[in-house]
């Protein structure tokens, strides 16, 4: 699909319930996945964010183990995609890992010297404070930043005429043990399945539904 605007790429993109198991993802843009992935925007630069890529029959299955029983819905879907990807938050946030977010960031240039790495470590604490102190909702603050990565995953894979469905229709405690993921210090979130649609897929073929235009906006 060769897209001329953002707003072809928005009408083309639907939440596919139907995968073509036959048509597989590139290695070119497994990379374009995996930048998106990293690339995305998080407040303060916190990143709080691990992701499990299956592209494997092996891996689709353990990851299918999320969507089993009152989820079973969503099974077909991860099963039959290219590749599936399950978005993952931290379950803690402390000055460590912000000091080595900020390592990292000195690395790439981001500070010009060791004084205004250390005012980046203290900013990080202060606005990461108020969410654990202050406000109370440190973990919901990271996963927050988790679905901004998602929103920006869902325009990117689609400028890439990849079709996906993100299902928040899965077993977060049952995936956190198969993968051990709480052991590393993350939980699952949500899952986002991706590849090329099947000829068969109903909602292919319906129209996009959204409220009007003079209901959504305010111009002031």
């Amino acid at each position: 699909m060769d897209f001329k605007n953002i707003k072809e790429v928005l009408n083309w993109r639907y939440s596919t319930k139907s995968f073509d198991k036959t048509k597989k993802i590139s290695l070119e843009n497994e990379e374009n996945i995996k930048a998106l992935l990293q690339l995305s925007p998080s407040s303060i630069n916190s990143q709080p964010w691990h992701f499990v890529i299956a592209k494997t029959d092996e891996g689709k299955k353990r990851l299918a183990k999320g969507v089993s029983g009152f989820f079973s819905f969503n099974q077909q879907k991860v099963l039959n995609a290219s590749h599936v990807v399950l978005f993952c938050a931290k379950t803690e946030i402390d000055t460590l890992y912000l000091q080595h977010i900020v390592d990292k960031e000195f690395q790439d240039g981001r500070y010009a010297n060791e004084e205004y790495k250390n005012q980046g470590v203290t900013t990080k604490n202060i606005f990461t404070n108020i969410h654990k102190y202050d406000l109370k909702d440190a973990q919901h603050w990271m996963e927050k930043q988790v679905y901004l990565n998602i929103g920006n995953f869902l325009l990117g894979v689609a400028s890439l005429s990849i079709d996906a469905v993100p299902m928040e229709g899965i077993d977060a405690k049952l995936l956190d043990e198969e993968l051990e993921l709480r052991k590393r210090g993350y939980t699952a979130i949500c899952m986002v399945a991706l590849g090329y649609r099947a000829s068969d897929d109903f909602n292919a073929t319906l129209p996009k539904s959204r409220l009007n235009k003079d209901e959504l906006f305010t111009e002031v």
